[in-house]
C-alpha cells in the first residue's frame, strides 16, 4: 500500500472515530449511566488501537477535565500507564542490542512482567550485578516510524481544520500539532530523559519532601533508560488510612513550591505530573516519575508568568490582563476591553478558595481560552503550565484539599524573586550594567554643557515665557536632582557588586555592606522625591 492510500485509510479511521464520539462528548454526555461508561471506555480502546500517537493524546485529554465529562477523563486515565504490553521476547532484544551484552549478564534480575505499560515503553523491575534495585524503560518497537507517519496525516488534517473552521483559525491547530510533536520526539530520546532526571534531581535538592529517581548512565540508551527502583505507593492508590499517616498539607506546599521554582527561576520543569506518575515513598516523600516531558522557560517569559501569577493570586485583573497582552500575539481583531472585563469576572471568581473549590490550572486553562476568543495568541508556555498546574490540583485534592494555591504563591513569591535576583548578578552582567553606567555617567557632563552652551548661546528654543534667573534656577534644580540620580544609581550597582562578596556581616539574610548600600540609596530616592514634590508644589503656589 502506497503512502497516499494509507494517508487515506488513517482520514477514514479519523473521520469515523469523530463520527462514533464527537457527538456524544459534544453533548457533553456528564451521565454515569452503563452506556455512557461503556461509550468512554470504547474510545479509549479506539484510541489504543489506533497507535502511540493517539494514546498520547488520550493521555492529554485525560487531564483535561474542562475538555470532556468526568467519565470520559476517568476512561481514558487508564492509558496513563495501562496500556496493552509488548511481548517479552521483543524486550530482551531490545535491551540486549541496546546494552552489547544479554540481560544475563548485564542484570543479576530482570522480571519479564512489566510494571506498567504506556504508549511509547514499557518499565520492568531489574537488579543490577552489584545488587542494586532498578526499573528499566523499554521502548516500544517501531515506534518512533509509527509515530512520525500518523503525525503526517494528523498534520494534513490540522492544516485542513486552520483553513477552513472558525475553531482552527483561533486557536492555531497546527502550530500545537507541531509542539505536540516535539514533545513526543523529545519523549522518545531516553538519553534525554535521563539528563532531565539529572537537571530536574538537582533543581529539587533543597526540597526534603521531594524525591526524583536518579539514571545509571551505564545502562542508559536512546531506546533503553535504567534507574533507581522508588519504593512506594502510587498517589491515586493511597488507601484512607494512608493519607491519615501523611502530612499532606506540607508535601502539597513543598510540591507546589518546587514547581514554582523550576518554572519562575530553573526553566525548566515536569510538565507531566499525572497521579499516575507521583508516588508516596516508603519514607513519606513525594517521588517525581517519567520525566520525559519538561516545560522550558526562557529569563523574560519566567518574568512575565511570574507577574501573572502573582497579579491572579492576588486579585489584581487590571495587572493581569497587562501582562498577558504583552506576551501574546494580538490578531487584527482583538478585542482589549473585552479581554480585560472578562479576566475581571475570571480572576474574581477563584478569590479565597481552596483546591476542592476552584483549580489554579483551569483559572490559567480559562484565561488562555478567552484569551483565543478575543484575538490573542497566548505564549505555548503559558498552555504548559496551565495543564502542568491543572494535573497538580488533581494530587493536590488527594493530599489537602483545602489548600489555598494563591496564598502559596504570595507566601512564596519573596523567595523566588530574591532566588532570581542572586542568579541574575552574575559576575559578567554586573560588569555590564558597571560598563553601561560608566558610559551614561561620563557622557552626562557633556550633554549638559551642550545645553547650557545653547542656553548662552541663545540657540536653544524655549516654548515658554520665562526669564533668566527662573531659567539659571530651573537648570540648577536639574544639574542637582541629576548628580543626586547618579550617587543614588552608584550605590546600587554598588550594592550589587557587593551582593556577590560573602561576608560574616550580614542584614536580612544578606551580605551587610550590600544590605546598607542599598538601605542609602532607598532612603535618597525617597529624598529625592519628595524634595521634588515639595519643590515643585511651591512653585506651582508661586506661579498660582
Amino acid at each position: 500500500m502506497t503512502a497516499k492510500m494509507e494517508h487515506l485509510q488513517r482520514w477514514k479511521q479519523i473521520a469515523g472515530l469523530m463520527w462514533k464520539h464527537g457527538r456524544a462528548v459534544r453533548a457533553n454526555d456528564a451521565s454515569g449511566d452503563d452506556a455512557t461508561r461503556e461509550r468512554a471506555e470504547q474510545l479509549a480502546d479506539d484510541l489504543e488501537s489506533m497507535g502511540p500517537a493517539y494514546v498520547k493524546l488520550g493521555q492529554v485529554l485525560s487531564s483535561r477535565p474542562d475538555l470532556l465529562p468526568a467519565v470520559y477523563v476517568k476512561a481514558l486515565a487508564r492509558l496513563q500507564d495501562d496500556v496493552k504490553p509488548f511481548a517479552f521476547d521483543e524486550v530482551r532484544a531490545i535491551v540486549e542490542e541496546e546494552l552489547g551484552a544479554r540481560i544475563s549478564k548485564a542484570f543479576e534480575t530482570f522480571d519479564p512482567e512489566p510494571i506498567a505499560a504506556a504508549s511509547l515503553g514499557q518499565v520492568h523491575s531489574a537488579t543490577l550485578r552489584d545488587g542494586t534495585p532498578v526499573v528499566v524503560k523499554v521502548q516500544r518497537p517501531g515506534v518512533v516510524k509509527q509515530v512520525a507517519e500518523e503525525f503526517d496525516v494528523l498534520t494534513q488534517i490540522a492544516q485542513f481544520l486552520d483553513a477552513h473552521t472558525d475553531v482552527g483559525r483561533r486557536h492555531r491547530l497546527r502550530l500545537m500539532l507541531e509542539e505536540f510533536r516535539v514533545s513526543i520526539q523529545e519523549e522518545l530520546d531516553y538519553e534525554r530523559e535521563a539528563e532531565n532526571l539529572v537537571a530536574v534531581g538537582r533543581s529539587l535538592r533543597e526540597f526534603e519532601h521531594l524525591a526524583v529517581p536518579q539514571p545509571i548512565p551505564d545502562y542508559c540508551t536512546k531506546r533503553v533508560l535504567t534507574m533507581e527502583r522508588v519504593h512506594g505507593t502510587k498517589i491515586t492508590r493511597l488507601s484512607g488510612y494512608t493519607r491519615l499517616e501523611v502530612d499532606g498539607t506540607t508535601l502539597l506546599d513543598e510540591l507546589f513550591h518546587a514547581y514554582l521554582k523550576q518554572v519562575l527561576v530553573d526553566g525548566l520543569f515536569h510538565a507531566d505530573p499525572h497521579p499516575g506518575n507521583v508516588f508516596i515513598t516508603d519514607d513519606g516523600r513525594l517521588a517525581l516519575l517519567d520525566l520525559g516531558m519538561v516545560g522550558r522557560t526562557t529569563p523574560g517569559m519566567q518574568e512575565q508568568l511570574l507577574k501573572i501569577l502573582l497579579a491572579v493570586s492576588d486579585g489584581r485583573s487590571e495587572q493581569a490582563a497587562e501582562s498577558l497582552i504583552q506576551v501574546s500575539e494580538r490578531t487584527e481583531n482583538a478585542d482589549v476591553a473585552d479581554f480585560r472585563r472578562r479576566m475581571g469576572l475570571l480572576v474574581a471568581r477563584q478569590q479565597g478558595r481552596g483546591l476542592k473549590d476552584v483549580s489554579v490550572g483551569q483559572t490559567l486553562l480559562d484565561i488562555s481560552t478567552v484569551a483565543a476568543d478575543c484575538g490573542f495568541f497566548v505564549p505555548s508556555e503559558l498552555a504548559l503550565l496551565a495543564k502542568t498546574l491543572l494535573q497538580l490540583d488533581e494530587i493536590g485534592r488527594v493530599l489537602d484539599p483545602q489548600f489555598d494555591p494563591n496564598a502559596a504563591v504570595r507566601r512564596h513569591a519573596g523567595k523566588l524573586l530574591s532566588t532570581r535576583m542572586k542568579r541574575e548578578a552574575t559576575e559578567g552582567s554586573l560588569l555590564t550594567a558597571a560598563m553601561e553606567f560608566k558610559n551614561f555617567a561620563a557622557g552626562l557632563p557633556r550633554r549638559v554643557n551642550r545645553i547650557m552652551d545653547a542656553v548662552a548661546e541663545k540657540e536653544l528654543e524655549i516654548k515658554v515665557r520665562t526669564d533668566a534667573a527662573d531659567m539659571i534656577e530651573g537648570m540648577q534644580k536639574i544639574a542637582n536632582r541629576v548628580t543626586t540620580g547618579l550617587v543614588l544609581a552608584a550605590l546600587i550597582v554598588g550594592a550589587a557588586l557587593l551582593m556577590r562578596v560573602e561576608t560574616d556581616f550580614r542584614l536580612l539574610g544578606y551580605p551587610g555592606l550590600a544590605m546598607l548600600f542599598f538601605i542609602g540609596a532607598a532612603l535618597g530616592g525617597v529624598y529625592l522625591l519628595v524634595n521634588i514634590y515639595l519643590q515643585d508644589r511651591a512653585y506651582r503656589k508661586t506661579r498660582g
